[in-house]
């Protein structure tokens, strides 16, 4: 038995799937990058006048994301303290890492807390973003409802 888990806190999903899904005690949180929940706009991204992105702001990226990761996880009751798995997906590794690294720090300043993490460099995502997360947390049974960790 599973749970499904939307959020109007969140960008919707590029297709047709939940942002997360709860099977027992772990949770499963589909790729969630940095577009804005209301606007569906892109934080950081400059278009040229034929409407070609020529920059985008890394560290602004990585704030929104975790932002949009930190919504699911308060939608399925869950924290940061719950995350035990993070797999990171920059498009440009050799540019991002550093920036993605430091806003990593800030968020988990605590390496025996932090969730284990792999940052793999790919060449694109389905749309215009430098940046997506796929997380896994642990829900463990016994906790209340509404009683999420931070």
């Amino acid at each position: 038995m599973s749970d499904s888990v939307r959020t109007g806190n969140a960008p919707r999903p590029v297709g047709l799937y939940p942002h997360a899904r709860r099977v027992g005690e772990l949770l499963f949180l589909s790729g969630i990058g940095p577009r804005d929940a209301a606007s569906n706009a892109i934080p950081g991204n400059v278009h040229d006048a034929q409407g070609r992105l020529i920059a985008y702001d890394i560290d602004l990226q990585c704030r929104s994301v975790f932002a949009n990761v930190r919504a699911v996880l308060q939608a399925s009751d869950a924290g940061w303290d719950d995350l035990v798995d993070v797999t990171v997906y920059l498009t440009d590794m050799a540019r991002d890492f550093t920036a993605y690294n430091a806003v990593w720090a800030e968020y988990f300043p605590d390496i025996d807390r932090a969730p284990c993490r792999t940052t793999v460099g790919i060449t694109a995502l389905p749309t215009p973003i430098a940046i997506e997360l796929k997380c896994v947390a642990h829900l463990p049974a016994t906790r209340p409802s509404g009683a999420a960790a931070e």
